[in-house]
């Protein structure tokens, strides 16, 4: 048994053995034309964002990186190649990784890789002929903590490793995960919100105007709205139910969505639709694997 624990004691640190690396990047960063069209776009690969609103004309950001790899060489290849990228269009700040593998820039189709607007800009992912191998050479994360003006709109986006919270923001808000939760609050406006493995938390303080879209694969919808909302609402799930605390609720007839994708005309029934109160802003959840709950609070 002696023998054993001494093998045990020896085996553990070689294989352990590996170099690691981590800094915190700072920048500040303003508009240089204020309107109300004023947008933050953070384009994350591996890791999390935090955004909060708050009273000042400044945008904050602060970025957590850090480097895992196997040898010094390669931690060092890792240095260099992850960097924070920014782009200034005076009245967009764009913040994304740089990973020495995938490219950044517009879109000539105005859409990212999960399909939906992100004013034209997102990621290249065949860049250096398809031979980027920078995932078996290091581990990284970039985890995003930021803040900006409270009126200014947002849109957000990561696939790996990470969460994406937004807080006090009075504009319009646009989220992308694939491999975390997104979780939004004190909001008052439109909200498109799609991650696929994670739930999706909702808290407004006051009942949006505008259409809202939440949708998750394999989660939960949490959506918590003031007393007194007024909506046309839509739910659609393969293997979840629509649950409420609210008492003015009642089923709307089935509608036909029709939609020309380039191969023909196609009609879509929606059959799961309510009207909650008077009616009036539309609200669709959609999820595959799991239930949505609407509250008033």
């Amino acid at each position: 048994m002696k023998t054993i624990n001494i093998l045990f004691a020896i085996l553990i640190p070689a294989l352990g053995f590996s170099q690691n690396f981590s800094e915190t990047i700072r920048k500040e960063s303003a508009f240089e034309k204020k309107s109300t069209a004023n947008t933050i776009i953070i384009a994350n690969i591996n890791g999390s964002i935090t955004l909060s609103g708050y009273d000042g004309d400044k945008v904050l950001v602060e970025v957590g990186k850090s480097i895992h790899a196997k040898t010094d060489a390669r931690l060092e290849t890792g240095k260099q190649e992850i960097q924070l990228g920014v782009i200034d269009r005076a009245d967009t700040l764009i913040y994304y990784t740089k990973d020495g593998c995938t490219a950044f820039g517009q879109n000539n189709n105005g859409k990212n890789r999960f399909g939906s607007q992100s004013k034209g800009w997102g990621y290249t992912w065949n860049c250096n002929n398809g031979n980027c191998n920078n995932d078996k050479v290091y581990d990284y994360k970039m985890d995003f903590t930021v803040k900006v003006p409270t009126g200014v709109n947002v849109m957000l986006s990561t696939i790996n490793e990470g969460d994406i919270t937004v807080e006090n923001v009075t504009g319009t808000v646009k989220v992308n995960n694939v491999n975390g939760s997104i979780r939004l609050l004190n909001l008052v406006s439109a909200v498109d919100a799609h991650t696929i493995n994670g739930d999706v938390d909702i808290d407004y303080t006051a009942n949006p105007s505008n259409e809202c879209r939440f949708y998750t694969l394999n989660g939960d919808i949490n959506a918590m709205f003031k007393k007194g909302l007024a909506a046309d609402l839509s739910f659609e799930s393969f293997n979840g139910d629509f649950y409420t605390n609210v008492a003015s609720i009642t089923p709307l007839p089935p509608s036909v969505e029709k939609s020309n994708r380039g191969e023909g005309i196609r009609y879509k029934v929606n059959g799961n639709r309510y009207q909650i109160g008077k009616g009036g802003v539309f609200l669709d959840f959609e999820t595959f694997n799991g239930n949505v709950y609407l509250k008033e609070k």
